[in-house]
């Protein structure tokens, strides 16, 4: 598992912020985090 630092995880959520609503990459965030959740499920 990959972990990173607050620092990083603050730039990245900045980063996020500035897409535009409804952008194809916040939308394939979304998607690999529930794929994550449901994997996670099976562990």
């Amino acid at each position: 598992m990959f972990e990173y630092s607050r620092e990083f995880q603050a730039r990245a959520a900045e980063e996020l912020a500035l897409l535009l609503h409804g952008s194809a990459i916040g939308e394939m965030l979304g998607d690999y985090a529930v794929m994550r959740d449901q994997a996670r499920a099976y562990e």
